[in-house]
């Protein structure tokens, strides 16, 4: 049987290196231009086809994809006179990888059924590292026939492929993990910072921490960078704020506001209002240990 043909929005970092795992695994591509040309033209120079709009893409295409920044870009890449809603054909699944808010998600799932396509929510875990070699995680919910039917397509771009439910519980699962892993990278950060003013030196702290029941992934990437002076997690603190401010809109939502994550979000807005908001997460500890020295 023939690979369906995919549609792909968002060739950033992480949209372009699962661009290139599905185009080395036989996958027949349709891309389009945002910001940069250069992950287009090497997809294009990969076999791939180019679409002058995102209607002629999902039109091309038997599942469309997309990996961007935030909701708004989301809704802007589905609804207008040349969104993926103006182009989809009946019977098309479209995968959203990006953190969005899930009532947004359910929104557009309820529009695209009213053409006859399915969406489903699919955000990702781990680094563009990860994806070119397919090992993502993949956090998947929405209707379990079209899951089903892309399976074998989400499993060439992850390690661990996950159906957690109806559509939008991806990215309430999603918002809850970024939530507690910038809280964690927060403290961490702070951790070391109090170690450095006590005159201990990082090490020993690490040392003791990880070896207990506080280590973790996240703590590790701290490590790396605070220790080491090595980056592993190349996610920005303007990418985390919006994460966990979406976590907010969404327990506020809930009726549960959360306190915790009002915390977080403070400290990362204070990065971003000094203009430092393109700094990966890791180099937190940079800001939150600068008065401690």
């Amino acid at each position: 049987m023939s690979k369906p043909t995919i549609g792909f929005i968002g060739l950033g970092l992480m949209g372009a290196a699962m661009v290139e795992c599905l185009q080395e695994n036989g996958y027949p591509m349709v891309v389009i231009a945002n910001r940069s040309r250069t992950a287009i033209d090497a997809a294009v120079a990969r076999g791939a086809t180019e679409a002058t709009s995102t209607a002629e893409l999902a039109a091309a295409s038997d599942i469309v994809m997309l990996c961007v920044d935030t909701t708004a870009n989301v809704e802007s890449r589905i609804y207008g006179d040349d969104g993926v809603l103006a182009g989809i054909r009946p019977g098309s699944i479209v995968i959203d990888f990006g953190t969005s808010i899930p009532d947004s998600t359910r929104k557009i799932g309820a529009d695209l059924a009213a053409k006859g396509a399915t969406y489903l929510d699919a955000p990702l875990g781990r680094t563009p590292a990860h994806a070119k070699k397919g090992q993502l995680n993949i956090m998947c919910s929405g209707d379990k026939e079209a899951f089903d039917k892309v399976k074998p397509v989400l499993d060439v771009l992850g390690e661990n492929v996950f159906h957690l439910g109806a559509l939008g519980t991806g990215h309430t699962i999603k918002l809850i993990n970024n939530f507690f892993a910038m809280t964690t990278a927060s403290a961490m950060s702070e951790a070391f910072g109090i170690a450095d003013r006590s005159g201990i030196e990082r090490e020993k702290l690490y040392n003791v921490m990880s070896s207990g029941p506080l280590h973790s992934g996240m703590m590790d990437f701290i490590k790396s960078y605070a220790i080491d002076g090595q980056i592993d997690l190349a996610f920005s603190i303007n990418n985390g704020l919006k994460d966990v401010g979406y976590f907010r809109e969404m327990s506020d939502a809930l009726g549960a506001t959360s306190k915790i994550a009002r915390g977080t979000a403070e400290t990362l807005k204070e990065v971003q209002d000094e203009g430092q908001g393109d700094l990966m997460v890791p180099q937190l500890i940079d800001f939150l240990t600068r008065d401690m020295k």
